[in-house]
């Protein structure tokens, strides 16, 4: 089979009809059906008209670059390589890239370790001057400045999280699985899929330091297992995908002291369900109407409108994949197309968004990354930093 890095094409005239680029973050271990291996992370533009995904680049010679996130300025792209050894040392590690904004070109510039184990998700703060890194399997998270030339330098702060949760087979001790900063660039809510929490701290960009809001912290309903959240917004709710147990959760979030309260839970799958399943992703549209949520197993994205009085969301139904495990999925800045990352078939489905009731229609367009985990949609003249 030929590999997908021979079928780069020029960007040429692509860029005249499509604002956007498209990096897919992908596991390089994980070979799809098919047995294509990936070679690390694939660059595309997505013809705004169409969905369809026209490749560019494929950086090679990298780990594991699962989890992906953008610089704030445009110029700089940052990658987990998420594996237990890096470098001949025990962890993960982070790399940088600069980029290209108009032709997406990657060109690596360092990496650095983590300072964790299986490093999963990322996030550059909105100053540009810090990424967070979320270590996995070590429970950790990892602080690491950003150089003026948009290089990684080592780790200023590593901050422990210590305890279990109800369940003995994922939840043996702490797992962090995402780092996410509130709008006001204040304070980062760290998802820990093992403790059932969500972990608060203000960041301190310049002593480099994450100060612990104990009152804030977040005790989720137990055996829930957090991953991943979103906000709405309008900065006054925040959407928790918990992997666990297949629920939604939805708070309210006060931004002068970062506190969260609870106040609806719902369930990601149709009622009569029974198989395994296991959610991994969410986002809002941009217009702040409706929430999906990935669901592996079940293999779909389950579909919400909310209520943007009371942050409350009401199903409107589920959307197959047309693929098996979709993990992440993104939305593109106009609330147009929404893709969703099949990691075990391979894929990446386009998916056109219904304006007035959110619901997703296939587009037809159907591309091929093996092994796919994380999309990122960059376009000069929106904010994508999410």
């Amino acid at each position: 089979m030929q590999p997908l890095s021979e079928l780069v094409q020029e960007p040429g005239s692509f860029r005249r009809n499509s604002p956007f680029l498209v990096f897919v973050g992908t596991y390089t271990a994980i070979p799809n059906q098919a047995g294509l291996k990936s070679e690390g992370i694939y660059v595309y533009h997505m013809d705004s008209t169409t969905g369809e995904l026209i490749l560019l680049q494929v950086v090679g010679s990298m780990i594991n670059p699962s989890f992906l996130a953008i610089h704030p300025n445009g110029k700089y792209l940052y990658a987990v390589n998420e594996v237990d050894q890096f470098e001949s040392q025990p962890g993960g590690g982070v790399s940088a890239f600069s980029m290209d904004a108009r032709t997406g070109k990657l060109v690596l510039l360092n990496r650095q370790l983590s300072q964790g184990v299986d490093p999963c998700h990322l996030r550059v703060d909105a100053t540009g001057r810090y990424v967070l890194v979320a270590n996995y399997s070590s429970g950790s998270l990892s602080m690491l400045p950003i150089d003026s030339d948009g290089k990684l330098l080592p780790a200023v702060e590593v901050v422990q999280h210590y305890g279990t949760g109800p369940n003995p087979d994922r939840q043996e001790g702490p797992h962090v699985h995402s780092a996410n900063l509130d709008p006001g660039n204040r304070f980062a809510l760290i998802a820990d899929l093992g403790l059932d929490r969500i972990m608060v701290y203000q960041l301190d960009l310049e002593k480099g330091k994450l100060v612990p809001q104990i009152r804030a912290h977040v005790q989720g309903r137990a055996g829930s297992g957090p991953r991943h959240l979103d906000f709405h917004p309008n900065g006054r709710f925040v959407y928790l995908v918990n992997e666990l147990n297949s629920t939604l959760s939805v708070y309210e979030y006060h931004s002068t002291d970062s506190t969260l309260r609870e106040i609806q839970v719902v369930p990601t799958l149709p009622v009569e369900y029974r198989g395994t399943n296991l959610p991994a992703d969410i986002h809002i549209t941009p217009n702040g109407k409706f929430v999906y949520a990935s669901n592996r197993g079940h293999d779909s994205l389950a579909i919400f409108a909310v209520d943007e009085e009371n942050g409350h969301l009401k199903s409107i139904g589920h959307q197959t994949t047309l693929g098996m495990t979709p993990r992440n999925f993104a939305i593109d800045p106009r609330g147009s197309y929404l893709l969703a990352a099949n990691q075990d078939s391979g894929t990446i489905v386009t998916f056109r968004i219904e304006e007035k009731t959110g619901k997703l229609s296939p587009t037809g367009k159907v591309t091929q990354v093996p092994a796919p985990v994380c999309i990122k949609i960059f376009a000069e003249e929106f904010d994508v930093r999410a």
